[in-house]
């Protein structure tokens, strides 16, 4: 679109002109031009210039009979029109020019007649614009009359200017533009109309002419901005035009088509312009596609058919490019089923690379006919020769030769003969595959972002197509690669062939005969079966250097290969350079996804799934190739994971001579003949021998084919062996790759060769479930039965019995830096030091991990060690316990390894389950306030009295399945905790130790006096020394100590203690005195009342109820005399004391008020022996 000119690729805009008055027009102009729309200025600097608006056409004798039109249109028409040809003329004069001397009105009236002669027959309109310095310098009426009928002009087009004053210079400006607004419409309406009554008349007589009639009338319609009646008469000469191609014979038959298609590629581009201008781009596109079906047959001779095709891909870039820069979009009404009834557009046509690309592609047609044009005229060209000095007309789409005879210079026609040569000349001069490529890259960048693969995929084949016409071979190599990748994805066979042709070439021209083999293979084994058929020139050039995909073809590219290998034939258009880079054999890998698959493809199958080591067992090998003719294999190596089952398998034929190869041992089989027919297998079985313990799988087979071609295929399994893309849907006789179906279907490439029995026994003991705390110690033996062991390694592996595998979670790893359960350690338990030398050099061990290597040992010979593990946490755990070891000391023997496995589930258990308990002083109750205020609230603190003999009762109570031994039970405090509280242990143990049996409880009684006040005191921890019973015969028996943490307690001072006092028994009848003391601590007046409730166990005397005052730092002393009545374990009768001040009851707990009451006065004997476990309780 660029190389069109501006004025047909911008719309038209009016055009005036100013004369006179030189230092006001770029005011002008720029009002003008800032107006909507805008209009052009033509500024002539005084009226001297006016001449160049006069007409410049010669004067045709009115008489003389009309002449046929030389052409369609002429191509400065519409640039006339906008530059040279104004629509209205303003003539500026200034006042004192009209108002002064006589002889300056009469300047001014002759500058105003020759503007006026100039301007005649043009139709232009005039104005007169008078310029005053200031609006108070008005002319008088009689002078602006006779200028007006000077210059034959309404009053109103008549304007006046003031410099000096920018409201009234704005005004009058704005007037001025109105009045060339109108005059401009006028002018163009007057001059659409005059050319329209000629078409309405229809007073001509040549097509020509209505054609030109039909783009005046739609230039003056854009001119006024009327684009429907411009869009209706284009289509109108659009219509003509196409009724002139085989009717018209002004000119030649070559060169008519070629002005023809140049004006119709105008009125196209026009119209197109117009629709997209509007929002129509359906519309757009449905006149494209009328326009091009118009067009699309008129070729002309073929000698000139790359005319066609230069035109025909201009018609599709320069659309694709209007619809890329068009604002409009696709219409939501429009129906979404695209090539339908219902909306016949493709969504293709939508996209600017759909255009881009189809103008690469008939510019490529352009090329293709050029190479057979210039074949076809290379004889008439040397007779006639090129003509020189030709030049465009002065008609769209025509030219002509100028020929010099002395110093006349004469315009002349030119014929068809001369017009081709010309143009042919022309077009070989330029290099049409870059611009091909650039247009294909645009398509092609375009297409991809859309994700349109297959569209993206054409684009870069025609431009690898491109490059290899250009002789850009890697970059055309590189682009056909993409293209085939997925060409053989999707199956698209013939245009893989293309491709692979045009590989094959870039290969040879790059001196890569490898890659030419390949390539070449591949193109020999495509299921193409078309008969063979006769190719001509124009054929060839379109199907590149593949040729015609036929079986023929197919034959003669593997007998090609073959030829290249022997060094018999050279490659057509192939250097020196191309055998040089040849190696002595050509090797060629093959796997799953490799697209040389269907040229040879491997499979393998044992007949068996296990076997045992040293064993033989068959496998079968079966090959299958779809090349066209059959290959005779020189010789069949197959290839193993263990190399001593490798095997080679030779042709004897009489015409092949054997291979000098060195196989270093392996079998190598011999046989007649190995022959490959096309799409047969081939099937070999052969027996091997079983090698080491673990995975036997063939690794490939590879095929030696003429002595200088290794094709290296990787084994597949026929179970798992997938199908040929390509060869899928065609009509052919499956086979399968062994003739027993069983092994077809389940066959593999691999088997398993079992390990050989161990011969060592792995022990592992456990004493009973393991304590949290302790050292748990497993014993490990390892005793030879019947091999030596050499290489020992033993791996050690700690995991969670119930899954997972984590010994402890992922929230408790974070908050925690230790494991619940850890391995400590390996002891060796053996006395000899160079093995545990040995032991000691190859250790790792992890908290769950470890790696211990094994002292060589003899037939015979045992070893032994002890596993520490200590668990942090109750947890249960597997044991996993894995000997390693080989069966002798050299390499060979140390690649096999045997492996022992053993496991073992060990419960972790917490050994003690220890409370505790804290209770008031016997019969003395402290009166605690903090007690009282916390009795709503959640977390109840416990409260000791300060000075106060506290009991604290800790109980362990045995939760394992073995008794126990409780060595010690202390209390441990901080620096400053032991200074303001002291506990004593008042009942614990007595004997050095205390067993505790499974189930049972051991409770330790501790005196706690605080002295100090503290609201968060803390007490210390409890630290209990525990050990397994030794008396059981139990070998871990280290002490563990096991802490509790007592928690914090709040300690005060209490306001009132009341403390009972009685007798330590009583006998029935016998009367005794029950005291109540109420001790007030602080310095207050203290006011007390305290009430006794009766009993039926005794009679007392005293009052029920009392109150009494009680002065600081004293105490008051309640007595009462009491009978009992019944023998026993006795309450005493309740007593309560209720505090005033600080509102709260105290009331003695039920054993403090409990007296037993003997029948009789008792006779006691005291004992000084005791019992061994006086501690423990149950």
């Amino acid at each position: 679109m660029e190389d069109y000119p501006e004025e047909l690729r911008t719309p038209p805009l009016s055009l005036v002109s100013i004369v006179g008055c030189p230092e006001l027009h770029p005011s002008i102009s720029a009002a003008l031009s800032s107006q909507q729309p805008p209009m052009n200025t033509l500024a002539l600097p005084d009226f001297a210039k006016a001449s160049i608006l006069a007409r410049s056409g010669k004067a045709r004798d009115p008489l003389a009979p009309p002449q046929a039109p030389a052409g369609i249109l002429k191509k400065d028409w519409l640039l006339k029109h906008r530059t040279r040809v104004p629509a209205a003329v303003a003539a500026l004069f200034r006042a004192d020019q009209v108002s002064g001397d006589p002889a300056q009105w009469l300047q001014a009236c002759s500058d105003l007649e020759n503007l006026k002669s100039a301007i005649q027959g043009n139709n232009t309109k005039l104005v007169v614009v008078l310029v005053q310095a200031q609006a108070s310098d008005e002319l008088s009426e009689d002078i602006t009359v006779a200028l007006r009928k000077r210059a034959e002009i309404d009053s109103k087009h008549l304007v006046v200017l003031v410099e000096h004053d920018e409201t009234e210079w704005s005004r009058s400006l704005s007037k001025l533009k109105n009045v060339f607004v109108e005059l401009c419409s006028t002018f163009y309406k007057e001059e659409g109309r005059r050319i329209k009554a000629r078409i309405e008349k229809r007073n001509f007589a040549s097509i020509e002419l209505s054609i030109r009639y039909c783009y005046k009338v739609a230039v003056y319609a854009e001119f006024r901005r009327d684009w429907s009646e411009a869009l209706k008469f284009y289509e109108e000469g659009v219509r003509v035009l196409r009724e002139m191609v085989g009717t018209s014979t002004r000119l030649p038959p070559t060169q008519r088509l070629v002005e023809i298609k140049a004006v119709a590629e105008q009125f196209h581009f026009k119209i197109s312009t117009l629709l997209l201008h509007a929002g129509k781009v359906v519309e757009a596109i449905t006149w494209f596609r009328k326009h091009i079906r118009s067009y699309e047959r008129v070729v002309g001779t073929p000698e000139v058919a790359f005319l066609h095709w230069e035109w025909f891909s201009r018609q599709f870039l320069v659309f694709g490019e209007l619809i890329e820069t068009t604002s409009a979009t696709i219409p939501d009404t429009l129906s979404p089923r695209f090539g339908t009834a219902d909306n016949a557009l493709t969504e293709w046509e939508f996209q600017p690379a759909y255009y881009y690309q189809l103008a690469a592609t008939y510019l490529r047609e352009k090329r293709y006919a050029i190479e057979c044009s210039s074949s076809m005229s290379n004889l008439t060209t040397e007779v006639n020769g090129t003509p020189e000095s030709v030049m465009p007309s002065v008609y769209v789409g025509q030219y002509v030769r100028l020929f010099e005879q002395g110093d006349t210079v004469s315009v002349l026609p030119l014929s068809d003969t001369e017009y081709t040569s010309y143009a042919l000349s022309e077009a070989e001069r330029f290099q049409d595959s870059y611009e091909i490529i650039a247009l294909f890259r645009k398509a092609y960048e375009s297409f991809q972002s859309l994700g349109a693969t297959r569209m993206a995929s054409a684009c870069s084949g025609g431009m690898a197509i491109e490059y290899y016409a250009a002789g850009d071979f890697s970059n055309a190599k590189q682009l056909f690669d993409g293209v085939a990748g997925l060409y053989r994805q999707e199956g698209w066979t013939t245009l893989l062939w293309e491709n692979l042709g045009y590989l094959r070439d870039c290969s040879m021209k790059l001196n890569s005969p490898k890659d030419f083999i390949s390539y070449s293979l591949e193109m020999a084994a495509l299921p193409l079966f078309s008969v063979s058929r006769e190719e001509n020139r124009e054929s060839r050039i379109k199907s590149g250097p593949a040729g015609s995909p036929t079986i023929s073809r197919r034959e003669n590219i593997q007998q090609e290969v073959l030829s290249v290998l022997e060094r018999k034939q050279t490659p057509e258009e192939a250097d020196d350079g191309f055998y040089k880079a040849m190696e002595e054999a050509t090797h060629l890998d093959i796997d799953q996804i490799s697209p040389l698959r269907m040229v040879l493809i491997a499979s393998v199958a044992f007949h068996d799934q296990s076997v045992k080591p040293g064993s033989p067992l068959l496998v079968s090998v079966s090959l299958l190739s779809h090349l066209p003719s059959p290959v005779v294999v020189d010789q069949l190596e197959v290839q193993f994971n263990q190399s001593d089952c490798n095997f080679v398998i030779q042709s004897t034929q009489e015409d092949s001579q054997p291979l000098d190869s060195d196989f270093h041992d392996q079998v190598v089989q011999t046989t007649t003949s190995l022959t490959l027919s096309t799409n047969r297998w081939m099937r070999l079985t052969h027996e091997v021998k079983s090698g080491q313990s673990g995975k036997l799988e063939c690794l490939s087979v590879k095929v030696t084919i003429n002595k200088h071609l290794v094709i290296c295929c990787h084994a597949e399994s026929p179970a798992s062996m997938e199908d040929f893309p390509l060869w899928k849907f065609e009509d052919q006789v499956e086979t399968l790759p062994t003739k027993d179906n069983v092994l077809a279907f389940s066959g593999q490439k691999l088997i398993q060769v079992e390990e050989p029995d161990a011969q060592v026994d792995l022990v592992l003991n456990s004493a009973g479930p393991a304590l949290v705390g302790e050292l748990f110690v497993v014993p490990v033996t390892i005793l030879s039965k019947g091999h030596a062991i050499h290489s020992g390694e033993l791996k050690i592996n700690l995991v969670d019995a119930r899954g997972g595998g984590l010994l402890m979670s992922p929230r408790e790893a974070e908050e925690s830096e230790s494991h619940h359960v850890e391995l400590l350690g390996v002891s060796d338990v053996s006395e000899d030091k160079e093995s545990m030398e040995e032991v000691d050099s190859i250790r790792k061990i992890q908290c769950s991990f470890g790696v211990v290597s094994v002292p060589t040992l003899s037939v015979g010979d045992s070893w032994s060690c002890k596993l520490e593990i200590k668990w942090h946490r109750a947890k249960s755990v597997m044991l996993y316990v894995s000997l390693g070891y080989s069966l002798g000391s050299s390499e060979e023997e140390a690649l096999h390894r045997l492996n022992v496995h053993r496991s073992l589930q060990i419960e972790g258990q917490v050994p003690l389950l220890v409370s505790h308990q804290f209770l008031r002083p016997f019969r003395r109750e402290p009166l605690l306030l903090s007690g009282i205020r916390s009795l709503g609230g959640d977390e109840k603190k416990c409260c000791l009295a300060m000075n106060e003999s506290n009991i604290l009762i800790v109980s362990a109570r045995n939760c394992t399945e073995v008794p126990l031994c409780l060595h010690s039970v202390t209390i441990e405090s901080d620096g400053d905790g032991k200074q303001l509280c002291s506990a004593q242990q008042i009942s614990g143990i007595s004997n050095g130790h205390a067993v505790i049996a499974p189930s049972e409880e051991y409770k330790g009684i501790f005196s706690v006096n605080p002295q100090a006040l503290n609201s968060n005191f803390n007490l210390g921890e409890i630290y209990l020394k525990w050990s397994r019973d030794s008396s059981l015969g139990e070998d871990q028996a280290t002490h563990v100590i096991m802490k509790h943490q007592l928690p914090e307690v709040s300690v005060e001072e209490p306001p009132l203690v009341v403390s009972m006092e009685c007798p330590p028994y009583a006998t029935l009848g016998t009367p005794f005195t029950f005291y109540v003391k109420i001790q007030n601590s602080t310095s207050l007046l203290q006011e007390i009342k305290y009430s006794l409730v009766d009993s039926q166990n005794f009679v007392f005397s005293g009052a029920h109820n009392h109150a009494a005052f009680i002065l600081p730092k004293s105490e008051h002393i309640v007595s009462h005399k009491l009978v009992p009545l019944g023998s026993g374990a006795q309450q005493l009768p309740r007593i309560t004391v209720t505090s005033v001040r600080y509102s709260a009851a105290l009331t003695p707990s039920t054993s403090a008020a409990t007296i037993f009451v003997y029948p009789s006065e008792p006779k006691f004997t005291l004992e000084t022996s005791h019992s061994a476990y006086d501690g423990v309780l149950s």
